[in-house]
């Protein structure tokens, strides 16, 4: 069956419905827990487009890509925000807490293709933007995975976060310093990246999820067309028989939560139903996106931390999602 925003009564919850009445954050954010790593070379793209889960090598100029980058067994040791720089880089940009080790594993496998990899964080400094000011200051794109350059920096327009029923434009903007905007708190960037739906894995959540079971290909991550990568076959599998047991959900609670948090349905209190990708809070609302089984998606009694942990509701998820067997 597929979720849409239609759901039923008891899942627009308490949380949900505070989200209605509270002003979306607005303004700019210094994205300390971000960073860049740079490819160059007459191989950089083709070794990417090997590497990672999207098509690298038909990202047009005015083109960004989400794209994951997958272990063997196909589960998820980055995400990534991808777009061409000058003279035929490739920038991603990643969590800075698993940069290193990402850029270590990448690099490993070069061989003898034409690409060098470095960390460029201190060269490429990224902010975070939210609301139509932002947007408008930057000349961001209206679409998302679009972007363009003006003086000062880069805009990379983002899927926008869905706050109760409006639409908050997001972008990615790299440069030296930000246009004058009102300041942005951290946790409320993270709070909008959660209603956006758009995963990022981040140190403690490497290795926990296969592309599906947070929606990365919902939300373009994921090319089934574009050939082999590490974990391609097990992706592959997953999409195509049918066998996807959890997947991504919007979360509310009355706590804040943290990647790689365990959440519990009281129906099967023995085992974790889920895991959690991505969380934030803002104005008292602790949000959060996560792994869940897709029995516990509707109805289910669900729990942080333990079966008699703190309870969690379920929110509306911001596209269509298919449950497979639900």
């Amino acid at each position: 069956m597929i979720i849409s925003g239609m759901l039923p009564p008891s899942i627009h919850c308490t949380a949900a419905l505070a989200a209605a009445s509270v002003q979306p954050p607005t303004g700019a954010l210094r994205l300390a827990d971000w960073g860049v790593i740079r490819a160059r070379g007459d191989d950089a793209r083709s070794f990417l487009h090997a590497q990672l889960t999207s098509d690298i090598k038909q990202l047009d100029a005015g083109a960004a890509r989400l794209a994951g980058y997958c272990s063997p067994k196909g589960r998820l040791l980055a995400t990534f925000v991808v777009w061409p720089g000058d003279a035929g880089e490739v920038l991603l940009a990643c969590s800075a807490d698993l940069l290193e080790p990402t850029l270590k594993r990448l690099t490993m496998y070069v061989l003898r293709a034409r690409c060098r990899l470095d960390d460029a964080s201190a060269e490429f400094p990224l902010w975070g933007l939210a609301g139509a000011q932002a947007m408008a200051a930057v000349d961001a794109p209206g679409t998302p995975w679009r972007h363009v350059g003006r003086a000062g920096g880069r805009a990379i327009a983002l899927p926008p976060a869905r706050v109760a029923d409006t639409g908050v434009p997001r972008a990615l903007f790299v440069g030296a310093a930000a246009p004058a905007l009102p300041a942005l708190a951290a946790d409320a960037w993270c709070w909008l990246e959660v209603l956006s739906g758009v995963p990022r894995i981040v140190a403690a959540t490497v290795e926990r999820f296969v592309p599906q079971t947070v929606n990365l290909e919902l939300v373009g991550g994921v090319d089934f067309q574009k050939g082999c990568y590490p974990g391609q076959e097990v992706v592959a599998r997953s999409q195509y028989r049918g066998t996807l047991k959890r997947r991504g959900c919007l979360l509310a609670g009355a706590v804040p939560f943290a990647p790689a948090q365990e959440l519990f349905d009281t129906a099967d209190p023995g085992q974790p139903a889920g895991t959690v990708a991505l969380a934030g809070s803002y104005a008292g609302l602790h949000v959060a996106l996560a792994e869940l089984k897709i029995a516990a998606q509707r109805g289910a009694d669900l729990h942080l931390g333990s079966a008699d942990g703190p309870p969690i509701e379920t929110l509306a998820p911001p596209y269509p999602i298919p449950l497979e067997g639900a």
